[in-house]
């Protein structure tokens, strides 16, 4: 049966409207990117929370994550010194969000008290990149993305070297712990003891929070070696606590091997100490400034949809094989 033309007219307008309905859907299906604002060309302010400029990673940090921002045409770097105060650095978040910063990076100097602050600038349509450490929650939720090093894992070998190479015979070994309400502090101290598990013969006799501070490190491991006076090895969470247990063990006139944690460049890092034979090693623990500028480049140049959720950087052992060559003696 032949269509009238009003029944072809009703047809058409069925099939056009069909049409449109699936522009609609499909340009509703499509992905956003991460930021209205991204664009090849334009003028990009990130802000960088850091939990204490006073300590010397946090330091190394900053400098590389500005050296990167450098070498992009159109970013702005503002850093911003939590002086290791959860107010201090709670309010600075806030002013970043006040002035509405293209993307948030922070290490906040504590987990829980941090997490509602990175809500908030989430809740701005604010990217945030969390580095080295996390706050509450899961990475591509929560927050945009986390990147740094696998705490537990570079902990777990220091485990391992200790117990392959330092104590190979079993001894008694000690651990010198970051800030507990830290997550950095907590997966490196269950790291090590795991690491050191391969060896039986090896007792982890003593294990105290130094708070990331060499002076408190001095302090506890004085305490240790008193004691147990038969500490071999000395695990720190931290280079600057390592060097702490250094002056410790001189001052009680132990021969202890340490361990660090960081691998520092510089005349008072960690390789320095390595290769001048006063540590035993330190594992490198990567600062991502690199990793945190190319994923902001993603985000408000390359205009992404969505980045990974989690990059881990890779540590480096450093021990006295590698020590002088990487400290460029």
């Amino acid at each position: 049966m032949r269509m009238t033309e009003r029944g072809l007219s009703r047809a058409l307008r069925t099939a056009l409207l069909a049409g449109v309905g699936l522009c609609i859907a499909g340009t509703a299906q499509a992905a956003d990117p991460m930021v209205k604002a991204c664009a090849k060309d334009g003028q990009f302010v990130i802000g960088f929370s850091q939990a204490n400029n006073a300590e010397p990673y946090r330091q190394h940090v900053n400098d590389e994550l500005t050296a990167a921002a450098k070498e992009v045409p159109g970013f702005t770097l503002q850093i911003a010194d939590g002086a290791g105060n959860v107010n201090t650095q709670t309010s600075q978040v806030d002013n970043f969000i006040t002035q509405k910063v293209d993307i948030l990076l922070i290490s906040p100097f504590e987990a829980a008290p941090l997490t509602p602050a990175v809500k908030r600038a989430m809740d701005a349509g604010i990217p945030v990149i969390e580095l080295d450490r996390k706050t509450v929650g899961d990475p591509g939720k929560d927050y945009t993305a986390f990147i740094g090093g696998d705490n537990f894992k570079i902990a777990e070998e220091a485990g391992k070297y200790t117990a392959s190479k330092l104590l190979p015979g079993g001894g008694e070994a000690a651990v010198l712990e970051g800030l507990p309400s830290s997550t950095p502090a907590v997966e490196r101290l269950n790291g090590f003891k795991e690491g050191v598990k391969g060896n039986p013969k090896i007792q982890i006799v003593a294990e105290q929070a130094a708070d990331w501070v060499p002076d408190k490190a001095q302090t506890a491991f004085s305490a240790m070696l008193q004691a147990h006076p038969d500490i071999k090895v000395l695990y720190a969470s931290n280079d600057m606590m390592a060097a702490g247990a250094l002056l410790a063990a001189k001052g009680a006139g132990k021969d202890v091997k340490i361990i660090g944690t960081d691998g520092l460049p510089g005349p008072a890092g960690g390789i320095e100490a390595v290769a001048k034979g006063d540590w035993a090693a330190t594992f490198t623990y990567p600062t991502g400034a690199k990793e945190a500028i190319e994923m902001s480049k993603k985000i408000l140049l390359d205009c992404a949809t969505s980045v990974e959720p989690t990059v881990t950087v890779d540590t480096t052992a450093i021990t006295p094989e590698n020590a002088k060559q990487l400290a460029g003696k």
